[in-house]
């Protein structure tokens, strides 16, 4: 009877432990899956407070001492709380009102003004109208900047790339260039603002079904997101692009002007 209860409480003792050591696995995985969840939290938290805190500590001095709201808090409570967000609030507030003053006569002629004199500055101007022009291109309400999603042999054969149309290629480059080019915006990953403009051929540019942000998110994530295929069984079926390039066969489509079947024209 001895010897049965030593095995029973060997053979208990061994559950045991197996069961301490699958509590381990179990925990790393709530682990990381907390990390997944609080860390895009964290991190968004603290780029929002640590922008708020640099347009406080540059507009807040600004504020006359009368029109500070922490100067009446510190005179009727007592203390000085110093209320975050108020400059950020303030610069919402100026950039709206120039915005209303701008869009009347007075104001379309104060800056019609000044525009020229920053025309007439040599480094300036060349600056200002760059600016201009790419927050014109896309602050433009319902701006189609990033027109569609493409997928692009970069920076060689056989290697695909994530791009952007931002528009049908035009003036001395187009007409340079004995086929039709389409202005395409490769960005860097995880940077999506910087990057490469190229000039492609329309039919060595693959239209791609997913959307322009689902394209950015993947951009950004360095292909970590990716975006479900909608197509339907069949066009999922048949690929379109192949990673094995035949010389002849281009030089062949070049020399007779012929498209790839796979090419769609763009909406």
């Amino acid at each position: 009877m001895a010897t049965n209860d030593n095995g029973r409480r060997k053979i208990a003792r061994r559950r045991l432990i197996r069961r301490r050591f699958r509590i381990f696995p179990r925990l790393r995985a709530y682990f990381f899956a907390g990390v997944l969840v609080t860390t895009p939290v964290a991190v968004t938290l603290l780029i929002a407070w640590w922008f708020i805190e640099l347009v406080d500590n540059y507009i807040v001095p600004l504020i006359p001492v009368g029109w500070n709201p922490d100067h009446y808090l510190k005179e009727t409570v007592g203390l000085e709380i110093g209320l975050p967000g108020l400059g950020l609030l303030v610069l919402i507030v100026v950039i709206t009102l120039i915005g209303a003053l701008t869009a009347g006569f007075v104001g379309r002629m104060v800056l019609k003004a000044g525009e020229s004199i920053l025309a007439r500055m040599p480094v300036i101007r060349s600056v200002y109208s760059a600016i201009k022009q790419i927050l014109e291109t896309v602050l433009k309400q319902q701006s189609k900047a990033f027109r569609k999603a493409v997928l692009i042999e970069y920076p060689r054969r056989g290697i695909w790339a994530i791009g952007f149309i931002t528009g049908t290629t035009e003036g001395e480059v187009q007409n340079l260039t004995m086929q039709e080019v389409v202005n395409v915006f490769l960005p860097t990953t995880p940077n999506p603002t910087s990057g490469f403009l190229l000039f492609v051929p329309g039919k060595d540019v693959v239209l791609l079904d997913m959307t322009v942000e689902e394209a950015v998110k993947m951009v950004i994530s360095g292909g970590i997101v990716t975006p479900p295929d909608r197509r339907s069984e069949e066009a999922k079926a048949t690929p379109v692009v192949s990673a094995d390039t035949y010389e002849s066969l281009d030089l062949m489509r070049e020399k007779e002007g012929l498209k790839a079947p796979f090419i769609q024209n763009e909406d």
